[in-house]
């Protein structure tokens, strides 16, 4: 029988922490292998002024490998684009289509590439929240990335070249930050999450309160259900 397969594409270190680090926990206590793809080096997320691009692109890829061992991922790939500068273009999805052609996942997770911005967001004391521009070149290359250009032959058939034979995706899943649509129950590996985001000790100054909105942010997507946790997707089952 073939092996369950999720793979996480993510604009930077702790993206797929932060969105859906509980719901591949699940997946991989499940039996499924789960894999991270970071799509830019993450050199620019620091407010500490003695820090190098070059120091924090090692630290940062550091604290991405450190959190997936409490998730038990499998394997990491990343693609070092510039942080702030990663752009949808042939490039970026040329080297998505690749990563999924050499893993085959039956399901891909990224950020929701719809997702510009929030009036009053509720995980920002209701204040005004932009989406990040990375995320949402991420999401889009990803999306094109998975359908059609994964599965068809003749896109990059440089690739076949190499031995990397076309794959299709089976689902395509972007976090959710507000919207409560496909909710994932990960009332037990809510953990995991709190210690993988733990690891990403440069991004966070203080953990306690961080906690807190993770915490909250999670039972509002549990809020109505059984279970006390959760995490929300925009869940694409394709054909």
């Amino acid at each position: 029988m073939a092996k369950n397969i999720v793979l996480g594409v993510g604009a930077h270190p702790d993206d797929m922490d932060f969105t859906s680090s509980g719901t591949i926990a699940k997946l991989v206590e499940e039996g499924w292998d789960a894999y991270y793809l970071i799509c830019t080096d993450g050199s620019r997320g620091s407010r500490h002024h003695t820090t190098t691009h070059d120091e924090l692109k090692k630290t940062r890829q550091d604290e991405q490998r450190e959190a997936g061992k409490h998730l038990g991922l499998k394997d990491f790939f990343f693609l070092d684009f510039e942080d702030t500068q990663l752009m949808c273009d042939p490039k970026l999805k040329e080297e998505i289509v690749r990563v999924i052609r050499t893993v085959k996942p039956k399901v891909v997770i990224t950020m929701d590439p719809t997702f510009y911005y929030s009036s009053s967001s509720p995980w920002n004391k209701h204040m005004s929240f932009i989406n990040h521009t990375d995320h949402r070149a991420a999401g889009l290359a990803t999306m094109d990335a998975v359908f059609p250009l994964s599965r068809d032959r003749l896109s990059f058939p440089e690739h076949e070249l190499e031995g990397l034979k076309t794959h299709k995706v089976d689902e395509l899943w972007f976090t959710s930050f507000e919207k409560k649509e496909y909710v994932v129950d990960i009332t037990n590996t809510f953990d995991k999450k709190l210690k993988a985001l733990s690891s990403h000790k440069s991004q966070i100054d203080d953990f306690e309160a961080l906690e807190r909105e993770v915490r909250a942010h999670a039972a509002h997507f549990a809020d109505e259900e059984t279970f006390e946790y959760a995490e929300s997707f925009i869940r694409l089952v394709l054909e």
